[in-house]
């Protein structure tokens, strides 16, 4: 059961999504997996990017592409 603060939050995410023009609840969950997915990558790349810059050695395993999209604009700014 949700009470008090957890409940608010879920609440405030809930209308974030429905004010967005995502009202089904199977579309919410997709989407937050989602975030939580990419999320996760982002801080995968940032450790290893912490490990190279600590080791001095170059990057092991990368995440994200390093060079840029079709249109010209580098990925990093897409993180």
């Amino acid at each position: 059961m949700l009470t008090g603060d957890l409940k608010n939050q879920v609440d405030r995410i809930r209308d974030a999504f429905w004010s967005g023009g995502i009202s089904n609840p199977m579309e919410v969950i997709e989407q937050i997996t989602y975030l939580l997915f990419l999320r996760r990558l982002d801080e995968l790349q940032t450790l290893e990017e912490n490990k190279s810059a600590r080791l001095k050695q170059p990057l092991g395993r990368r995440h994200y592409p390093s060079d840029t999209d079709p249109n010209g604009r580098p990925y990093e700014d897409l993180r």
